[in-house]
């Protein structure tokens, strides 16, 4: 009997994380350095460390299988890769940005362009008409985030990538409290997808820095000069590696931290003392139904309202296992922090207050710790603080 020419199925993502080693080691073999020219004479794959190394290689094309990309690049900083995304605009062109954008990137927007004369616009993402009103032949950049960092709100990233292709703008889409186990955004027509590689990638907050996956060779190359010539590297071979071990296990931390914020959540929902909660999990959220068109899962994020800043500051005070920050979002501790009330973005106070995002909105990051301690801890911080 011929046997069937059958291709073999695409493996589960779960599958993925643990056999992508070039020599199918089980650890991945930790190189310090680049390895030396082969003759004075001849250029070899590498020559700085910090322009390329055999770990960062790996990285690379392990993001690239996993993102369906065609190249990946690895930046020491997210200022580095903003510095990298924003080259690719000149002066009197624009930027279009969501106005509900993470606080490190949305500060870098503010300063970076303004010496090179580009303008960057804001806009509420959540609202097609509106984004529409500002996209135009001028824009050459449009940086997104789906669900936004504050509010959680939820962008048509096909309907907007559509919008900026139009005029043959790049589509940045930053999927850090994502994640590739969630959502693809070059599959939905981005052109970039930005991830922290200290959260979600390494998982444990050993590494720094930010990584890109990239659709399309001509912008990648664009990239690559941009990021080599004004040396945005310095992705060490230690990063590299501790990314390596910890990305192993991203679909099981995914997995945990969405299933505990699922609960935290529904428990917040419930409570006497808190006015709202922002997550895509609940079935009251607005933008529900598009969120899992485009997104495997409701992650890890959310945020809610007590209506109190006195009551707000002291369940940020007061409890156990929630480590105080307003960054970090996506590791294995679960964090938690008032972002509006340090928030220095371009949203206006007044804008901010009329989208629910007030100075008692307190946001969570859900880690892998046990569910019941974490309700338990945010339960005892509620009815213990003033009313």
């Amino acid at each position: 009997m011929d046997k069937l020419d059958i291709e073999d199925p695409e493996p589960c993502i779960s599958t993925i994380f643990s056999h992508f080693d070039p020599y199918d080691a089980m650890v991945t073999s930790f190189l310090q350095t680049a390895p030396i020219q082969p003759l004075a004479t001849e250029n070899g794959p590498y020559d700085y460390t910090t322009s390329g190394n055999p770990m960062q290689d790996v990285l690379k094309r392990f993001l690239v299988k996993l993102e369906k990309a065609d190249q990946a690049f690895c930046f020491r900083s997210n200022m580095a890769a903003l510095d990298a995304a924003t080259r690719l605009v000149g002066a009197g062109q624009e930027i279009v940005a969501g106005d509900d954008i993470s606080a490190g990137s949305d500060d870098s927007l503010s300063q970076i362009p303004r010496a090179s004369g580009v303008v960057v616009k804001r806009v509420n993402i959540s609202d097609l008409s509106e984004v529409a009103a500002v996209i135009g032949p001028r824009t050459k950049l449009v940086w997104l985030e789906s669900p936004t960092n504050l509010g959680l709100q939820i962008a048509d990233l096909r309907r907007i990538a559509e919008m900026a292709h139009a005029y043959g703008a790049v589509v940045l889409v930053d999927s850090t409290i994502m994640s590739p186990v969630l959502l693809q955004p070059l599959k939905l027509g981005a052109d970039i997808v930005m991830h922290a590689a200290t959260t979600l990638i390494a998982g444990h907050i050993y590494a720094t820095g930010v990584v890109f996956a990239v659709k399309g060779e001509s912008l990648a190359k664009k990239l690559c000069f941009l990021q080599n010539a004004f040396r945005s590297l310095d992705f060490s071979t230690i990063n590299c590696y501790h990314c390596l071990s910890g990305i192993k296990t991203m679909a099981l931390r995914v997995e945990k931290q969405q299933e505990n914020a699922q609960k935290i959540a529904e428990f917040l929902a419930s409570h006497p003392f808190v006015k709202k909660v922002n997550y895509v999990g609940l079935s009251g959220h607005p933008g529900r139904d598009l969120h899992y068109s485009q997104v495997k899962g409701a992650g890890f994020v959310l945020s809610f309202l007590t209506g109190s800043l006195a009551l707000s500051k002291h369940i940020v005070k007061t409890t156990k296992y929630f480590t105080k920050t307003n960054i970090f979002a996506g590791s294995m501790n679960s964090v938690i922090g008032l972002p509006c009330f340090i928030y220095k973005g371009n949203m206006p106070r007044n804008v901010r207050e009329v989208r629910g995002l007030t100075e008692d909105l307190v946001r969570i990051s859900v880690g892998i710790e046990d569910v019941d301690d974490l309700i338990g801890d945010l339960d005892n911080a509620l009815r213990n603080g003033p009313l």
